[in-house]
């Protein structure tokens, strides 16, 4: 089970610990992760998603899975997220 999310692919990245002494040690910075259900309007279906927080504030602000899948570029989504977007475009023009 990675620690990425499912709709933006966020995963973890490493840094540093730097103590007082300025001593530094390496360390992995984790995304936020929540498993969530989100709902598709147009497909009426739900999807239980791992997504970070970020990405559900942005999720949230954009009015909900299908807006926001369509206002994202593809190269922005993971390929999870590209095949529900294209599912929910293909579902609009039908």
């Amino acid at each position: 089970m990675s620690k990425k999310c499912d709709i933006s692919g966020t995963g973890a990245m490493s840094g540093n610990n730097v103590s007082h002494a300025h001593n530094k040690t390496r360390r992995r910075f984790l995304p936020n992760l929540q498993v969530v259900s989100l709902l598709s309007e147009s497909l009426n279906k739900t999807f239980k998603l791992k997504v970070c927080s970020k990405t559900l504030r942005s999720i949230e602000h954009n009015g909900g899975l299908d807006a926001y899948l369509e206002k994202t570029s593809n190269n922005k989504l993971t390929l999870e997220a590209q095949k529900i977007k294209k599912a929910i475009l293909k579902n609009k023009k039908a």
